[in-house]
C-alpha cells in the first residue's frame, strides 16, 4: 500500500477520473456561468458581449431587489425555525423520550422522505379557498373567523410557505442535532447532575457548549439550503401572486429558461453564489470570534 501511494503515477491514475468529472460537472459550468454574466442572449439566438450592462440592470431591477429581500427574509425565518424546532425535538429525544424516541423520530422524520411536490400539493389543498374550501378555511369558518384566500396575498402565502417547509424539514434537523447530542459523554452529564445541575443549567452550561460544532454545521447547512430555495415554492404557488413570493433561484430560472435571457440569469446566479458565500463566511467568523473570547 505504501508503495502504491508513494507512486505519483498511481496517485494520478486514481485521482484523474474523479478530477475530470469534477471539472466537467462543477468547475466548467461555474466558469461558463460567470462568463455569461457579461453576455446577452441564449444558445438559439447566440450571444453578444455587453460588458457591465447586466450588472447595471441588476441594480435597477425592482424584481431582483424584491427577490433578494424575499430570499433573505425566507432564509432567516426558516433557518431560525429549523434550528429551534430541531434542537427542541433533539432535546426531547435525549432527555424525555430517551430509548422510546425511535417511533417519534420516525414519525417526525417521515415528511423528509415524502417528495417535495407531494408535500406542496398537500398544503395547496389544505389552504385552498376555491373551487372548494380546504380544511384550514373550513376550520376557520367553524370557529367564526372566516376563510381567506391564502394565495392571493404575498404575506399570507409566505406564512403557508414557512409552515410547509418547517413541517417538511424539521425532522431532518432534529435527527442531525440528535446525532450530535448523543455524542456528549454520559460521564460529564452524570457529574453535572451529581453537582446539583437542573435540566435548564445542564442544557445551558453542558449540552449547548458541547454540541456547538454540530450546531454550527447545522446553521450553515440550513442557511445555504434556504437561500437556494426553489422546488417547494415552484410546486406550491410558482412564486405568486405575481412575483411576491419569488426567491432569487426561481427568478433566475424564469429569466434564463422561460424568457431566454441567459446573460441576466447568470448574473442572478452570481448574486446567489455571493450571498451564500458571504453568509457562510459571516457565520464562520462569528463562531471563531466567540471561541476566541471563550
Amino acid at each position: 500500500m505504501k508503495h502504491v501511494f508513494g507512486n505519483k503515477k498511481a496517485i494520478a491514475t486514481f485521482l484523474l477520473p474523479a478530477l475530470l468529472i469534477y471539472l466537467g460537472v462543477m468547475v466548467v459550468p461555474a466558469v461558463w456561468s460567470l462568463f455569461l454574466a457579461f453576455m446577452h442572449g441564449n444558445p438559439v439566438r447566440g450571444f453578444e458581449f455587453t460588458g457591465m450592462k447586466n450588472i447595471d440592470r441588476l441594480f435597477s431591477d425592482p424584481q431582483a431587489g424584491h427577490a433578494l429581500w424575499f430570499t433573505l427574509k425566507y432564509a432567516i425565518v426558516i433557518s431560525v425555525g429549523q434550528i429551534v424546532l430541531g434542537y427542541a425535538l433533539a432535546l426531547l429525544y435525549v432527555f424525555v423520550l430517551r430509548k422510546a424516541s425511535t417511533f417519534v423520530r420516525t414519525l417526525v422524520f417521515f415528511p423528509v422522505v415524502v417528495p417535495t411536490v407531494a408535500v406542496a400539493l398537500l398544503f395547496n389543498r389544505m389552504f385552498a379557498s376555491s373551487p372548494q374550501e380546504g380544511p384550514v378555511n373550513a376550520i376557520l369558518g367553524l370557529v367564526g373567523l372566516g376563510g381567506t384566500d391564502w394565495f392571493a396575498d404575498g404575506n399570507k402565502a409566505f406564512i403557508v410557505i414557512v409552515i410547509m417547509d418547517l413541517w417538511r424539514t424539521m425532522g431532518f434537523f432534529a435527527v442531525l442535532l440528535y446525532a450530535g447530542l448523543i455524542e456528549i459523554p454520559e460521564e460529564i452529564m452524570e457529574s453535572a447532575r451529581l453537582d446539583g445541575a437542573g435540566t435548564w443549567r445542564l442544557v445551558r452550561h453542558i449540552v449547548l457548549p458541547l454540541s456547538m460544532p454540530v450546531l454550527l454545521a447545522t446553521v450553515i447547512f440550513s442557511l445555504n439550503a434556504s437561500l437556494k430555495v426553489f422546488d417547494s415554492i415552484v410546486a406550491l404557488n410558482n412564486g405568486g401572486p405575481g412575483y411576491q413570493t419569488t426567491p432569487l433561484n426561481l427568478l433566475m430560472f424564469k429569466t434564463a429558461f422561460s424568457f431566454g435571457d441567459f446573460g441576466y440569469g447568470s448574473t442572478l446566479a452570481l448574486v446567489i453564489t455571493l450571498v451564500c458565500l458571504t453568509v457562510t463566511l459571516f457565520v464562520f467568523r462569528s463562531s471563531r470570534r466567540d471561541l476566541t473570547k471563550d
